[in-house]
């Protein structure tokens, strides 16, 4: 996003405050969304960027003032390092409904805040967010992340990135997507979107307990899903080929040239 498109507000105005923006709450308004940035944890002992501060200066300047945003408006929340539960998250998505806000979306680092997004049914995207957000994330040569471990069913509006691998402990529903840098890994029934190796990795897998996704991507290639689909269902892989996309069944699948073990 550019400065150009967006308008910044600052919760609340505090003289120590002022000379570091990153130690208070902001708002940024982007086209139909608002940005709802966290300070870093990194920043948890500067003035006003504890929890309990923070949570005071979210609920006054959603009560007093001006307001800037329609009703409805879909919020990203911008929480960087900062650690948050699922009582935390929840409690910001409370606070902001009262007002007619919507949580929609976290971006974080960490992976515990991570998951908790994601049980209560928001869209998440595990990553440095400053990089996302200013389109600055080039280089597709840097190792991957850890793997997310999540428990839940990805419905339908929801989607969850990651810059490693990720393995869903559930099912994705239609209209739900899970996008990864490394493998895609579906305990579960795919039936929304996979994307593994979104990063450029043709290397990389995705594998579900019943393959019926409504599109797979690797890298750059994409399939769909057959018209006919089969009257029983194993354990498939989708693997990138020199001609596209090919499934098979896990129990013949090998990492290596070949690619397919024989039967």
């Amino acid at each position: 996003m550019t400065s150009d498109s967006s308008a910044s507000v600052s919760m609340l105005s505090n003289p120590e405050s002022d000379n570091n923006p990153d130690t208070q709450i902001r708002f940024k308004s982007e086209s139909n969304r608002l940005l709802l940035l966290l300070p870093p944890e990194t920043d948890a002992e500067a003035v006003g960027s504890s929890w309990s501060d923070l949570w005071t200066q979210l609920k006054q300047r959603l009560s007093g003032g001006e307001r800037f945003w329609q009703a409805e408006t879909s919020v990203h929340l911008i929480a960087r390092d900062r650690l948050l539960d699922a009582r935390k998250l929840q409690s910001s998505a409370d606070v902001l409904g009262d007002v007619k806000l919507r949580l929609k979306r976290v971006y974080t680092s960490r992976r515990q805040t991570a998951i908790a997004a994601v049980t209560l049914g928001y869209s998440v995207e595990q990553d440095s967010p400053v990089a996302h957000l200013n389109h600055s994330s080039e280089d597709n040569n840097q190792p991957l992340a850890d793997p997310l471990y999540i428990e839940t069913t990805v419905r339908s509006g929801m989607d969850i990135r990651h810059p490693g691998s990720i393995i869903v402990f559930g099912d994705v529903n239609p209209g739900g997507a899970v996008i990864a840098d490394g493998d895609v890994i579906i305990w579960g029934r795919l039936r929304g979107l996979a994307q593994a190796g979104a990063g450029g990795n043709r290397e990389a897998l995705i594998m579900a307990l019943r393959m019926e996704a409504t599109q797979m991507r690797i890298a750059n290639l994409v399939a769909r899903s057959p018209e006919n689909m089969p009257s029983e269902y194993y354990p498939e892989v989708a693997y990138a080929t020199p001609k596209g996309i090919r499934i098979t069944k896990a129990s013949t699948f090998s990492r290596g040239p070949s690619s397919v073990v024989p039967s």
